[in-house]
């Protein structure tokens, strides 16, 4: 949440700042800002509102300098407004500074800070910070460098911050904890900094990231230096980017959720790929193959996410105790710590995130290591804060993900953890030869039934037409199909703010069924499985009532088209596998119903992709 970008070098740096906060506005757009030194002068500029408001904002005015920050909002303390947006000055306007997260304290340092004479301008825990450092630095004598290091050692919360002393344009600081920084390192002491590679990926290839509690001083002069907290002195450990820049780019798409739509061919495909051998019936998972013992002896499986990630989980749920035959309990990370959970040594943890960096996620990652548990991680970000947590994982290889409302994603993760549901099922021996090979090669498979489902986008578009303007919509699935459900209906609420809501088909009746009337749309998944005539009754129940039902069926259906008011096919496959397909045509009516509505589908209103905050 909030994206951070910072310069240091020879370059202009409010070309790089403007382009860098575009790159990262999927994590939050409700303000921004820049500031620049020149002439020994902060040159800032904030407003409420998007990037381009931001430039705007700038017009014509002097934004020359070589170092500078930028920072796109999500707002947590105080109203999105120009006064609370990012960068923030000290008491004396002598040094500036960008945050992400949330310093718990704020509230205490403020009163003290206050009492010594300081005047807040903003609403913000931010310029408490700014203050708070600027204190310590008068108080003490200390070079910026190290006033940093103390404020943040007093500082409780989650943040990466960037800092810069409007009498040193050579230098910025730069820290983090519990939120990711990453520095992009070019030649001749030229220093990037930002939230994620997206904005160095175009200049550099060579990063280090950040590590918590750890503080760099970037120096035109001395390069860079970087200390914990406690003062321990780092050796920087600078990595290659694997990322491309066109993957970030829209690639003439109208926007990057419809870019991402059409990519999960390819980035299931990607995710799969190296990981299961059809022609030899092999499964190969390091992150399962190399602590198999855990796996085999596991009393249970306990799985923590958030959002899209959790449904992931859902399915995970199904296919783990269905293949492995192992009991799984599915956990919102954000309840999971604070219920005082029973956890035991002999429990498996798998935590879901697509970027990585979820702080829920983390904080319950946390508290199982603490109990002894083992910590599978599966994200999306090489490098990330889950995958340095955890004790093993998987990566998706779904490439980056920049709308806001994850579609490839969650099939990606819902592929990978397919593939460990079955090779943990071949670790414990539940699973035979000839189930295996079908399953594997229904799997491989997955990525050209997609590409088919893709081709009913113009029907879905029809369908999206005449829903656009419902006002509540319920989503039914049964079995694997229920958290389909509940993605479809989280999917139309997050991006077209018409309110959803998903059901097992079969709890309709037990609640639900009292909204049905001739103004609900019903999006139900009925395909061919061991539940279908019980889904058929369900519909049913629907259409006495006088619902409307649109339906996901498998090709050549005739009964539930039959009762359907729309009905949009997908290809046959295995029931474990319908999660992969089915939830492709209700991503598509998603984005359709949005863009109908006038809404921006990358940017949904009151969300951020990467939320690091709890």
């Amino acid at each position: 949440m909030c994206g951070i970008v910072g310069y240091l070098g020879d370059r202009q740096a409010y070309e790089i700042l403007i382009k860098g906060l575009k790159r990262l506005e999927y994590r939050g757009y409700d303000s921004a800002g820049v500031a620049m030194i020149r002439n020994g002068n902060f040159s800032l500029f904030k407003c409420k509102g998007k990037v381009s408001d931001l430039e705007e904002t700038v017009g014509m005015s002097d934004h020359s300098g070589n170092i500078g920050m930028g920072h796109t909002r999500w707002a947590t303390h105080g109203p999105p407004n120009d006064i609370n947006a990012h960068p923030h000055l000290s008491n004396d306007g002598s040094l500036v500074l960008i945050h992400n997260g949330i310093i718990e304290n704020y509230a205490p340092l403020k009163a003290e800070l206050i009492n010594r004479g300081h005047e807040f301008k903003s609403d913000t825990d931010t310029e408490v910070l700014v203050h708070f450092i600027e204190d310590i630095r008068d108080k003490t004598g200390a070079n910026l460098f190290e006033a940093v290091r103390i404020a943040l050692s007093e500082v409780i919360g989650a943040y990466a911050i960037v800092v810069m002393d409007k009498s040193n344009p050579q230098q910025l600081i730069a820290a983090r904890k519990s939120s990711p920084l990453v520095i992009g390192v070019g030649k001749d002491n030229e220093f990037f900094v930002a939230s994620d590679a997206t904005p160095i990926i175009e200049y550099t290839r060579n990063v280090v990231y950040l590590e918590d509690e750890e503080i760099a001083k970037l120096d035109r002069t001395e390069g860079m230096k970087i200390v914990t907290i406690s003062n321990q002195h780092k050796t920087p450990y600078i990595q290659e980017l694997e990322m491309k820049l066109e993957a970030i780019e829209k690639g003439g798409y109208d926007s990057f959720m419809l870019k991402e739509i059409h990519e999960q061919p390819r980035s299931i495909m990607d995710s799969i790929r190296g990981r299961m051998n059809v022609g030899t019936g092999s499964v190969r998972m390091s992150g399962v193959d190399d602590h198999a013992d855990r796996w085999r002896n596991a009393s249970r499986i306990l799985i923590v996410a958030c959002g899209t990630s959790w449904h992931a989980g859902l399915v995970a749920e199904y296919l783990l105790e269905e293949f492995a035959r192992i009991p799984v309990e599915v956990e919102y990370a954000s309840e999971f710590r604070y219920r005082n959970p029973v956890i035991m040594p002999s429990d498996v943890v798998i935590a879901i995130s697509q970027s990585g960096e979820t702080a829920d996620t983390l904080a319950a990652i946390e508290l199982a290591k603490d109990k002894g548990a083992f910590i599978f991680g599966v994200c999306n970000v090489v490098g990330s804060s889950i995958a340095r947590a955890t004790h093993s994982g998987a990566y998706t290889h779904a490439g980056p993900e920049i709308g806001v409302a994850s579609t490839k994603a969650f099939t990606a993760q819902v592929s990978v953890l397919y593939l460990l549901a079955l090779s943990v099922a071949v670790h414990r021996g539940v699973m035979k030869g000839e189930r295996l090979n079908r399953l594997m090669v229904e799997m491989n498979s997955i990525p050209d039934k997609i590409a088919e489902v893709l081709k009913t986008n113009d029907a879905v578009k029809a369908i999206a037409e005449q829903y656009k303007d419902s006002t509540n919509a319920l989503y039914l699935g049964r079995g694997y199909t229920f958290p389909v459900a509940l993605e479809g209906a989280l999917k139309l609420k997050e991006i077209s703010y018409i309110h959803a809501e998903g059901y097992p088909a079969a709890e309709m009746k037990h609640g639900p069924i009292a909204l049905i009337d001739e103004a609900m749309p019903v999006f139900v998944i009925a395909t061919h499985g061991a539940s279908y005539e019980k889904v058929v009754s369900n519909i049913q129940e629907v259409k006495a009532r006088k619902g409307k039902i649109i339906s996901i069926v498998t090709e050549g259906d005739k009964i539930v088209k039959e009762l359907s008011d729309y009905a949009i096919e997908i290809p046959k496959c295995d029931d474990s596998l319908v999660p992969l397909i089915a939830v492709v045509p209700l991503q598509l009516l998603s984005y359709h119903v949005a863009v109908m509505r006038g809404c921006n589908v990358d940017q949904p209103r009151n969300l951020a992709k990467s939320v690091t905050v709890e």
